[in-house]
C-alpha cells in the first residue's frame, strides 16, 4: 500500500509540473501571445518573452522544484538516498 501511495504522490507531482510547463510554454507562448504582447517586460513584448525565454526559465525552475519535492516525497515514504 505504501508503494502505491508513493507512486500516486510522484505522478501527481509530475502532472502538476507538466501542467505549469504547458501553460507557460504553449498557452502563454502561442495561444495568448497577442494578448500578452500588449504588456512589456524589460523592453520586450511579454508574449515574445514567454515564447523565447519564459518557457526555458520555467523548465529549469521546474527541474529544481521537482528534485526538491521528490526529495521530500522520498523522505516521507522512507526511500531517500543516503
Amino acid at each position: 500500500m505504501t508503494n502505491n501511495n508513493y507512486w500516486k504522490a510522484n505522478i501527481s507531482l509530475i502532472i502538476k509540473c507538466l501542467a505549469i510547463w504547458f501553460t507557460v510554454s504553449y498557452l502563454f507562448g502561442i495561444v495568448f501571445v497577442d494578448a500578452l504582447n500588449t504588456i512589456r517586460l524589460g523592453g520586450y513584448k511579454l508574449g515574445f518573452w514567454f515564447a523565447q525565454q519564459g518557457s526555458i526559465y520555467t523548465f529549469v525552475i521546474l527541474v529544481f522544484y521537482y528534485a526538491k519535492s521528490m526529495g521530500k516525497i522520498d523522505k516521507e515514504f522512507g526511500v531517500e538516498e543516503k
